[in-house]
């Protein structure tokens, strides 16, 4: 993309979703109480005080081999890490640092791109019990409420003073929506179609929840 990418990055439940939301300014990300309701990869165009970059929303990385489609989101994870320029990691202020956050950390910095530690659910902006944290080796987390924007935007000062200059895109591409009721194969044409695995396939009805937006050449 000629669009700088920023990945957000996290296990479940920790609030990816609200924060792709908070960000974008709109409700693309369905967001739920229940784990695995983010399963493919969601692209929204975001802006910033002029600077324009695409933002991917993931699946959560569990570390149950057993829950559902883990396999698959975490083939989707992958892929959106390669492709994006930065990520953000997001953990759960609330729960504090857990296992998981351990292993998605070293997953990140072994790619050698930029990151940011985000650490949401900060509702009171008095807070500062984020210590553990500092152990993921991120440097200071970046306190946010996804639910009542709280920082947000120093949020998005900071992603936009790391991001790779953007080269313009074509305005006048043509936009194709692809409809259909479940099970009649909509995410393997899209998929055949871009010639990558971009929406997870599975024979369970409703498997993809959010819409999709995606370029193809």
């Amino acid at each position: 993309m000629s669009v700088p990418v920023v990945a957000i990055i996290g296990r479940p439940n920790v609030g990816k979703s609200a924060l792709f939301n908070r960000i974008i300014g709109d409700e693309e990300a369905i967001v739920s109480e229940e784990a695995g309701t983010t399963r493919d990869r969601h692209f929204s165009k975001a802006e910033w005080n002029g600077r324009a970059f695409w933002l991917v929303d993931t699946g959560g990385l569990s570390d149950d081999p057993n829950a559902p489609m883990d396999k698959e989101i975490r083939q989707q994870v992958a892929t959106a890490v390669e492709e994006a320029d930065m990520m953000l990691f997001v953990v759960d202020a609330n729960v504090g640092l857990h296992p998981s956050d351990h292993r998605i950390a070293e997953m990140i910095r072994t790619t050698g791109k930029p990151w940011m530690l985000v650490a949401n659910k900060v509702d009171d902006p008095s807070r500062t019990d984020f210590y553990d944290f500092y152990k993921l080796g991120a440097g200071d987390p970046f306190p946010v409420s996804a639910q009542n924007g709280k920082n947000s935007g120093d949020l998005l000062d900071a992603v936009i003073e790391r991001l790779p200059e953007s080269v313009p895109e074509d305005e006048d591409a043509l936009r194709v929506a692809v409809v259909g009721r479940p099970k009649v194969g909509k995410s393997s044409f899209v998929n055949r179609l871009l010639g990558e695995e971009r929406l997870v396939v599975s024979d369970i009805a409703g498997t993809t929840r959010d819409r999709h937006f995606s370029k193809a050449e």
